[in-house]
């Protein structure tokens, strides 16, 4: 018999490409990899890879499993998330996925009021920055900030929340000396390698050509609060720091709409369901300060 898990590296390395890449979703050592196709070609009498300076190509008969091999993958999810579904205790691993502001600048707070609720749930939050497939069974709930509703995959169960609005801030200090007529020049603050954007041409106070770039978000505010520029932030995040203010004469459109994502027979659990109605009364009550309605827009 063919071993699932054998399948399950040799669909990492088809999608990755290489071996490297395989062994770094899988979070295994190089020769696991190697080694579990290995047993694979073996078991089947046929060599899954050709081997190229660019990396790993799928060799005809490769080409043959890959589309069985996906089948399997998708029987084995549906699998778990029957099973999973069927689960109606308050307790077991839940895991969450979510932008790394939300966790760190609005939600934390409420997930440990969760966590104190329901002392018998494990829970797992994913805040990485990467989308977590939820019909792989990467995470049991996403809450993800989505700008155009078309956009949400068909097979998720999507309960809608606030909207989500942005500012554009720099330091208190900065705008002052800026007013009092400091020379220093005002650099914009970007986590990308995008050019200058749109808002940095606005607004009274203007930021020079060039860039302070940091893919860090955490790193992006210490940044501003230094008063190295200015910076594009959710409003949750630059109304809430007492050491920052938004730039005069600068609006920004909403940045997207809040959406709680569950799958199939994962929302059905009652871990799940407990967690989606609590986070989602909690998000309600935090309305004005997504919206940017907690201070002046002046």
């Amino acid at each position: 018999m063919i071993d699932w898990d054998d399948v399950r590296y040799f669909l990492a390395a088809a999608r990755g490409g290489s071996v490297r890449a395989a062994a770094e979703r899988l979070g295994v050592n190089h020769s696991t990899v190697l080694r579990r196709i290995a047993q694979l070609e073996q078991r089947l009498g046929a060599q899954m890879f050709e081997k190229l300076p660019s990396g790993y190509r799928l060799t005809s008969a490769g080409e043959e499993v890959l589309e069985f091999a996906e089948q399997m993958e998708a029987s084995s999810h549906l699998l778990e998330t029957r099973v999973f579904g069927r689960d109606q205790s308050a307790r077991g691993l839940l895991r969450v996925t979510l932008p790394p502001f939300l966790a760190t600048h609005l939600l934390m707070p409420d997930l440990a009021d969760f966590a104190r609720l329901h002392p018998d749930i494990e829970m797992e939050i994913l805040s990485s920055g990467e989308v977590a497939n939820l019909t792989n069974r990467e995470a049991d709930v996403a809450i993800r900030i989505v700008a155009d509703r078309k956009t949400l995959p068909l097979n998720l169960h999507g309960l809608k929340g606030p909207e989500l609005f942005s500012g554009v801030y720099m330091s208190r200090n900065r705008l002052a000396a800026w007013r009092a007529g400091e020379p220093d020049p005002i650099r914009w603050i970007v986590i990308d390698d995008h050019g200058i954007p749109d808002w940095a041409r606005e607004g009274e106070v203007h930021a020079t050509g060039v860039p302070f770039r940091t893919p860090d978000a955490e790193a992006q505010i210490a940044a501003v609060q230094q008063g190295i520029g200015m910076t594009k932030l959710p409003c949750f995040v630059g109304d809430a720091d007492p050491l920052l203010v938004r730039v005069p004469g600068i609006n920004v459109p909403m940045h997207g709409t809040l959406w709680l994502l569950t799958q199939g027979e994962t929302r059905k659990t009652k871990r799940v369901r407990l967690f989606t109605e609590f986070v989602s009364r909690r998000l309600a009550a935090y309305d004005p300060l997504l919206s940017g309605l907690s201070v002046s827009r002046d």
